[in-house]
């Protein structure tokens, strides 16, 4: 069919691909995709496209939608491997999927100049031509820019490949883009400037045009030599190359020039008003008393200045624009002084020294500058900036917006940063714990890892503060395939294991992969050997006669454990099993060979941040937050492997983490003695810690080296193994000296605990009520600030669990709980109430309400709360209605602690509980299918309607892990029948295959019919016994 009048489609379709491709949303979901559904399949035309008729087909479109906008610059083989026997994407005729992807090739640089060279792939350029010539007069309306002026070839359209937002330059022309880049020479270049000089270098390769590189060099007091050498070689490690190198001060005469026509023009003025005096009229909108001096008088006066005299240097000039302005900026500001210092180019040939503010306009306009990308700092100043150029008569470059980009736990003002390196906080300005551009290199920040990380920040116009966690989740993604894996042990830890049956007189080695998934990182010697060491943390958790798998050797099985009198493990004898290859549920340890000759010392540095809170207010002084304990250095052995290391080489020590290495093992040029690898840390964007299994150090205090020194275990995946690891990842207890005498529950901590969870709820709470995100940004940082100080009294982060084990291990707590029984009845109306309004809000919510009625009802609940937590003195929480009922009298203390009634008491709700959990299944499913929203809508509303006869019939809430209760006091087996049996075996037969196939590498075309037929099993179990299948019921067939 011809889409000769499907403008309007069209038009939907572009905005839905570009809105996509900004990441508004999350690229894994099908939101973008259904709106984009719900917009043209209400037409015969958009039915049609979407091949609504058959549900197959309109599978393939989404597929087809998909991959167009996240996968097709990448892997354009896949499309032209489809169409290499189709004419269209999906059945035989027009869908969405052409024009999705036909869309997408239209809007790519990259495509369009292979095409125009002739380098397309045929078949994608058959398809492109095709459907090109089916749009009809709506390939104009797409291709055509909606902001480039008549005439232009701009470059409207052009878009980055990857990404986040990145708008079009307006008003640009494709070869004539003109951007800059206008660091000052007073520090190091910050991600900051990072971000600002790659925004500005990937508008230049995308428009085809210039990048100017100029110091701002208008201020001699700051700029120094080094400075500007060391900003050039941060650029060129950044791989930003420039098509043009300048200085402002280049333009030094012009602008004096310009200054002296703004006097005589009656544009500017010489005031020799003290500074302060100055500020203080600025804030009241005064004009000053030199304002409107004769033209004879300002130049006077700018001859002494030029000429660098007392009365010179009293004075400055500034310009007349209005005083009244509600725009700060634009209250006269100042646009020359004098400086007495002897700039870094010109030496003392000038006394006087325009502004930035002023002199930035001026060179952009004379550089030849079309496009100024300045942050949002600057937003006030575009007026100032734009009068400068009018007043001066001068070619306007249009100025562009970014967001700056700000990360927590740090600063990045030059002031305050000089402020750590004079403290001696620091090592210079290249500390990893910096955010220089050189300080995170040094720690391991890779130049695309930044890139990424920064492109996906876009374009934006909205300022965020981003946490470090997410800038190092993308360097991850960049060193993870391609760092090469190494094993080092922690020193002081070391447990040495004696092999028995080792049969070879001297020691032998063998090649192992550096990588697990990539050959071409090469491979590296291990050493085998009688004697060999472990993890300390490892051997603490073996057991004798328990088989261990050490990591590129094979199985040994342990036969004799020496301990300390203290119970520490201190040597282990063990057997060689290598004819034993059953790997699944062994505990898995890294080694080393104790061969002295072969270990390679090495120093782990791992750094902190040097600011303790998150987000440091304007009002606020840094200083008070500074970390002073932020690094952190463990000794460790290494195998020789590392005594190849090269300054900058980025590994990744099994278990432990990637580190990049700093200094390389050697002879002191100073000493000549030897020198250890020192390797820094490299976060990867995750909170959590590295698998390990001694609990003992887990357990240590967080200042002391034990607590660094956490060795490794992987995890087992047998259920003793699944135990040992979940202890031993629990987090201590928050204890703390009271009054001198031994361990106790911290007050300072528990309150803070209990803060942190009070604020949290109010977070959620309004957050659910969709309250204004101002109000909610307030809250949140103050919950973040809470749980900094928590972490700076206590040492360690604020986890979920904490309250409740610290109130535990509180002595005070523990005898006196929270009132229940008589203390919660006095209050169970009040509760009840708390009940009926909740509720009401869910019931609101499931029925899509008006916004106004949700709020109103959670705001009534919010106030409900409150006077219980006034009344009471304790925190709402769900069970307390519960605890507030009395319960029935016992006949038995054996049954007075009992649970909620479960066995006869759950049993007769069991019909009405399995139709709650079949209700969900149903709600599940359909929103899994993205069904119809009248449709779920209709389901959610049986099952509140289920769940609400339950508590009617019950009088309790409904809880998911019910029925799971009564599973468990009934399984297949209990009821005596044989019911499910054959089933059970058919499914444990089935699953046995489905692994084995899995573990020999077995293709997903191999797979899929022994997943077919446990799937099938699974289902025969349910319909034989009426229940899921769950792991736990193979247990019947022992």
């Amino acid at each position: 069919c011809k889409l000769t009048c499907s403008k309007s489609i069209m038009e939907i379709l572009q905005q839905a691909v570009t809105n996509y491709c900004k990441l508004d949303k999350k690229l894994d979901s099908c939101t973008t995709i259904s709106e984009l559904y719900d917009r043209i399949g209400g037409t015969e035309l958009g039915a049609s496209l979407l091949c609504t008729a058959n549900p197959e087909q309109q599978l393939q479109v989404t597929h087809w939608v998909r991959y167009s906008l996240l996968h097709l610059r990448q892997r354009p083989d896949l499309l032209a491997s489809a169409l290499a026997h189709a004419t269209y994407l999906v059945g035989g005729s027009l869908s969405l999927a052409d024009l999705a992807v036909w869309a997408q090739l239209s809007c790519c640089p990259r495509w369009q100049a292979a095409r125009k060279a002739g380098a397309a792939q045929a078949e994608i350029e058959r398809h492109f031509r095709l459907i090109g010539a089916e749009v009809g007069d709506a390939v104009g309306a797409l291709k055509a820019p909606a902001t480039a002026a008549p005439g232009d070839s701009g470059a409207a359209g052009m878009k980055f490949e990857e990404g986040g937002k990145f708008r079009d330059l307006s008003g640009a022309v494709h070869g004539e883009v003109v951007v800059r880049f206008p660091p000052e020479a007073s520090g190091y270049l910050h991600v900051g400037h990072a971000k600002a000089a790659l925004l500005n270098q990937h508008y230049r390769n995308s428009c085809g045009g210039r990048l100017i590189m100029r110091f701002d060099d208008t201020n001699p007091a700051k700029e120094t030599a080094e400075f500007e050498q060391v900003i050039l070689e941060d650029v060129a490690a950044l791989g930003i190359t420039y098509d043009h190198f300048s200085h402002t001060s280049d333009h030094f005469d012009r602008m004096m020039q310009l200054c002296e026509r703004m006097l005589r023009e009656g544009k500017a003025f010489v005031d020799d008003t003290d500074p302060e005096a100055m500020k203080a009229e600025r804030e009241k909108r005064v004009e000053s008393r030199n304002r409107n001096n004769s033209v004879e008088q300002n130049m006077r006066l700018w001859e002494e200045m030029k000429a660098g005299t007392p009365l010179g240097c009293r004075c400055c000039v500034r310009a007349k624009i209005d005083m009244q302005s509600d725009n700060g900026c634009m209250r006269d500001p100042t646009i020359y002084r004098c400086k007495n210092e002897p700039h870094l180019r010109t030496g003392t040939k000038y006394k006087v020294y325009p502004t930035y503010d002023f002199a930035c306009p001026i060179v952009d306009s004379l550089e030849g500058v079309t496009h100024a990308l300045r942050t949002l700092e600057y937003k006030d100043r575009d007026a100032q900036y734009n009068w400068f150029i009018d007043a001066l008569g001068l070619r306007r470059p249009l100025l562009e917006e970014f967001s700056r980009l700000a990360l927590q736990n740090t600063v990045l003002s030059k002031r305050k940063l000089t402020w750590f390196v004079n403290e001696g906080l620091v090592d210079g300005w290249d500390d990893p714990r910096f955010p220089t551009v050189r300080g995170i290199l040094r720690r391991g920040m890779t130049l695309e890892g930044l890139r990424q990380f920064i492109l996906a920040q876009g374009f934006a116009k909205s300022n965020a503060t981003m946490e470090w966690d997410k800038i190092w989740a993308f360097n991850k993604k960049v060193i993870d395939p391609v760092a090469p894996r190494y094993t080092a042990l922690f020193k002081k830890e070391a447990v040495p294991v004696r092999v028995t049956n080792f049969d070879r007189a001297e020691p032998y080695s063998s090649k192992v992969a550096l990588h697990p998934k990539n050959a071409d990182v090469g491979t590296k010697t291990m050493w085998h050997w009688r004697e060999l060491l472990i993890e300390g943390a490892d051997a603490q958790t073996l057991h004798e006669g328990e088989l261990v798998t050490f990591i590129n050797w094979g199985n040994l099985c342990v036969t004799r454990l020496v301990r300390a009198p203290d119970g520490r493990v201190t040597e282990v004898e063990a057997e060689l099993r290598l004819d034993n290859t059953d790997y699944k549920k062994t505990l898995k340890v890294t080694w080393l060979a104790n061969l002295p000759a072969n270990l390679v010392p090495a120093v782990c540095v791992h750094y902190d941040h040097i600011i303790s809170k998150p987000l440091v207010g304007k009002d606020e002084d840094f200083r008070q937050f500074v970390n002073r304990n932020s690094k952190r250095q463990e000794l460790m052995l290494g195998d020789e492997g590392l005594a190849n290391l090269r300054k900058g080489d980025i590994i990744q020590l099994q278990r432990r983490g990637f580190f990049i290495c700093d200094e390389p093992a050697g002879e002191s040029a100073y000493s000549g003695c030897a020198m250890p690898c020192y390797l820094i840390a490299v976060p990867d964007g995750h909170q959590k810690e590295m698998p390990t299994s001694g609990s003992k150090h887990k357990e240590a205090p967080a200042g002391q080296e034990a607590k660094a020194s956490t060795g490794g275990r992987v995890s087992s995946k047998g259920a003793a193994g699944k135990a040992a690891s979940k202890k031993a990842s629990s987090p201590p207890a928050v204890t703390a000296t009271v009054n001198g005498g031994g361990p106790g529950p911290d007050a300072r901590s528990l309150d803070l605990l209990r803060q942190i969870e009070a604020q949290g709820n109010l977070v959620r709470e309004m957050k659910a009520a969709k309250a204004d995100n101002n109000a909610v940004q307030v809250e949140l940082k103050k919950l973040l600030q809470l749980k900094a100080d928590f972490k700076s009294h206590s040492g360690q982060d604020w986890k979920p669990d904490l309250l409740q084990k610290a109130s535990a291990a509180d002595p005070a707590t523990a005898a006196a709980p929270p009132p229940q029984g008589s203390g919660l009845q006095q209050f169970k109306p009040l509760l009840e109430k708390i009940a009926a309004q909740g509720d009401l809000v869910r019931d609101l919510k499931a029925k899509k309400a008006d916004q106004a009625a949700i709020k109103s009802a959670v705001d009534q609940l919010l106030q409900l709360k409150a006077d219980f937590k006034s009344h009471s003195g304790q925190d709402w929480k769900p069970e307390l209605l519960q605890k507030a009922t009395p319960a029935a009298p016992a006949a038995a203390p054996a049954t007075a602690a009992a649970p909620p009634p479960q066995d006869s008491g759950l049993q007769q709700f069991k019909p009405l509980l399995e139709k709650i959990a079949a209700q969900g299944d149903l709600v599940r499913d359909l929103k899994a299918k993205k069904a119809d929203q009248a449709a779920v809508k209709s389901a959610v509303d049986q099952l509140l309607a289920l769940k609400a006869e339950f508590k009617a019939q019950s009088g309790m809430d409904h809880k998911p892990d019910l029925i799971k209760q009564l599973d468990q006091q009934q399984p297949p087996q209990a009821a005596g029948a044989s019911a499910g049996l054959d089933q059970l075996r058919q499914i444990k037969a089935a699953g046995d295959r489905v692994r084995a196939m899995k573990e020999s590498g077995a293709g997903k075309a191999e797979l899929q019919p022994a997943l077919d037929q446990l799937m099938q099993a699974k289902a025969q179990f349910k319909q034989a016994t009426g229940k899921e299948y769950k792991p736990e019921m193979l247990k019947a067939l022992a």
